[in-house]
């Protein structure tokens, strides 16, 4: 009987024992409960970073690791909203500052107009000065809304195979005007047969841009060579001229939105054309550099790899 008495009094002991250690655990589990639920509560109010401290192994180290996951994924999310408000304010900002000139000169246009209404020669010379400012105004907003959309990641390029010769030469025609207008020469040399997987409308806007760059920064007599070769897994297209090359300080600030060079001459650009096609080559899988010399002129090189269509 006495060692009956013995045996369950060890066994209301170690059961006592039992339930004490398993209370205390509990309670330490509560409080790690309310911590970790204080730490998520400051992270929403935005009052601290990173996440829940746990250096144990177990359930609530789990638990606490996959809460981690998700405050890492949200973090990023925040700095990624965090860099495109920044973006919309830089772009809000720089638009801004760009269309003020226009707008400005076109005021004192029509200022001038109705106060010279009687004089015709006058008013003709504004009326096309006001042309030349609304043509600006319209390349910079068209400019941007092309380049929203290829940042915003909205358009999908339309590719099919296009035969180069034939693309490049569409450009030609579209700057043929001018070329022959400024005493140019443009040329063309390349495989008549070299076909190339793209998005038309897009790559002839890239390869438009580099042409008009280089008609603004070229002179009377000079010329403009557009080249093409192709590899088993390369196309390359070269825009080359002879102007008056780029600035060694400007190399490699020429592909930045709005980048004016303090040793331009040119002042009527919007600084959008290189960033554009940029953008453009690099929406094909595509790259393009730039080599220049003061007086000896410059050369855009475009790589772009050979694609099969799926």
């Amino acid at each position: 009987m006495d060692l009956l008495m013995l045996l369950l009094s060890c066994a209301l002991c170690g059961m006592t024992a039992a339930l004490g250690i398993a209370v205390h655990r509990l309670r330490l589990q509560k409080r790690r409960m309310e911590d970790a639920s204080r730490q998520i509560a400051d992270y929403i109010l935005d009052r601290r970073t990173g996440g829940i401290e746990c250096n144990e192994e177990g359930v609530m180290f789990r638990l606490f690791h996959e809460v981690n996951s998700l405050v890492t994924i949200a973090d990023a999310h925040v700095e990624s909203e965090r860099q495109a408000k920044e973006f919309l304010r830089r772009t809000i900002s720089d638009i801004s500052h760009q269309l003020k000139t226009p707008i400005a000169a076109l005021d004192i246009y029509n200022d001038i107009l109705r106060q010279e209404a009687a004089n015709t020669e006058t008013v003709q010379e504004f009326v096309d000065l006001s042309e030349q400012e609304l043509d600006r105004m319209e390349t910079l907003v068209q400019s941007l809304l092309k380049m929203a959309q290829l940042d915003a990641g909205v358009i999908t390029l339309e590719q099919s195979p296009e035969n180069l010769s034939e693309l490049l030469e569409q450009i030609k025609g579209q700057y043929s005007f001018r070329v022959k207008q400024e005493g140019k020469e443009l040329i063309l040399e390349g495989d008549e047969q070299d076909i190339l997987l793209c998005d038309r409308t897009w790559l002839t806007e890239a390869i438009g841009n580099l042409v008009k760059n280089a008609l603004d920064h070229t002179a009377q007599g000079d010329r403009i060579h557009i080249q093409w070769q192709q590899s088993p897994c390369l196309t390359q297209i070269t825009v080359e001229d002879s102007g008056s090359g780029i600035h060694p300080e400007d190399l490699y600030h020429i592909f930045k939105r709005f980048y004016r060079s303090r040793f331009s001459k040119d002042t009527q650009g919007v600084g959008l054309g290189l960033p554009l096609a940029k953008s453009i080559i690099e929406a094909h899988q595509g790259s393009i550099e730039v080599h220049s010399e003061l007086g000896q002129g410059t050369a855009f090189t475009i790589n772009l790899p050979i694609m099969t269509k799926l």
